[in-house]
C-alpha cells in the first residue's frame, strides 16, 4: 500500500534524475507503483516520454521532463517551475551519472570537470533548488545514489570515486542542515549491479567480483530500487546522513 493511501495525505512528488533506462527507470517504477506522482528526468526525451506511458498503462501518475543535469541554470530552473506547477516537491532521487574511466595520470581535465558536474554538482543543485519547497511542505526525502566506488575507490576511476565519496559528504552536510525541517538525506551505494553499463564488461572482472561478495549473485536494478522504497517512506524519518551499502556484502560498509 501506498504512504498515500495509508495517511491519506496528498498523492506525493518524486524527481527521480536519470530515470529513462537502469537503476533510475526501476526507481522511477517502483515510486509510481507506489502511489507517488513521478517526474522523469534525463537528457532526451523520447525514452520518458516511453516510460511515461507504461507508467501511466500501469495506473500511476508520472510526468517527462527533459533536462541535462549538468546545465546548472536548466536543472534548477526544471526543479523550481515543477514545485510551481504541481505545488510541491516532497521525494528527490539524484541518480544521474557518467562514466569516463581512465588512470588518473592519463585522465584529462574535460573527463574529470564532466564527471564531477554531472554525479556530483548537480546533485548538489537539485537539492538546493527542492529543499525551499520541501521546507514549505514540512516534508523532504532526499536520496543520493552512490557507488561501493566513492567508498572503497576503484583504480580507473579517480574522477567517479571521487564525485561519489563527495556526495557521502553532501549527505551528510544536508542531513545535519535540514533535519530539524522533517527532511532527510540517505545515500545508497550500489555495488556491482546489472546495468547497460555493467553488461559488456569481460568475464574475469564479472567472477573477480562476484568472489567478494557474500551472496553469490550480481546485483539488479531492482534491488536498489526497494532500498530507494523505504528511505523515501513517511515510515523512515528517524533515518537520515547514512550511507547504505547494497552491494551484496562485496564492501561489508
Amino acid at each position: 500500500m501506498s504512504d498515500a493511501a495509508q495517511s491519506g495525505q496528498v498523492k506525493r512528488v518524486a524527481i527521480v534524475t536519470g530515470a529513462s533506462r537502469g537503476i533510475g527507470k526501476a526507481i522511477a517504477l517502483r515510486l509510481a507503483r507506489e502511489g507517488r506522482h513521478v517526474v522523469l528526468v534525463s537528457r532526451t526525451q523520447a525514452p520518458l516520454d516511453d516510460l511515461r506511458a507504461q507508467i501511466q498503462a500501469s495506473g500511476g501518475l508520472a510526468t517527462a521532463r527533459a533536462v541535462d543535469v549538468a546545465d546548472r541554470n536548466a536543472l534548477g530552473g526544471a526543479i523550481e517551475s515543477i514545485a510551481d506547477e504541481l505545488g510541491r516537491i516532497d521525494i528527490l532521487v539524484n541518480n544521474a551519472g557518467i562514466t569516463k574511466d581512465g588512470l588518473a595520470l592519463r585522465m584529462s581535465d574535460e573527463d574529470w570537470d564532466q564527471v564531477l558536474q554531472t554525479n556530483l554538482t548537480s546533485a548538489f543543485v537539485a537539492i538546493r533548488a527542492a529543499a525551499r519547497p520541501m521546507m514549505r511542505g514540512k516534508f523532504g526525502r532526499i536520496v543520493n545514489i552512490g557507488s561501493t566506488s566513492g567508498v572503497v575507490g576503484n583504480a580507473g576511476q579517480a574522477n567517479y570515486a571521487a564525485a561519489k565519496a563527495g556526495l557521502i559528504g553532501l549527505t551528510k552536510t544536508i542531513a545535519r542542515e535540514l533535519g530539524g525541517k522533517n527532511i532527510t538525506c540517505n545515500l545508497i551505494a550500489p555495488g556491482f549491479i546489472q546495468t547497460d553499463m555493467t553488461e559488456n564488461l569481460p568475464k574475469e572482472v564479472k567472477d573477480h567480483v562476484m568472489a567478494l561478495m557474500a551472496v553469490k549473485r550480481l546485483g539488479v536494478s531492482e534491488d536498489i530500487a526497494a532500498a530507494v522504497s523505504y528511505v523515501t517512506s513517511d515510515e523512515a524519518g528517524y533515518l537520515t546522513g547514512q550511507t547504505i551499502c547494497v552491494d551484496g556484502g562485496m564492501t561489508m560498509c
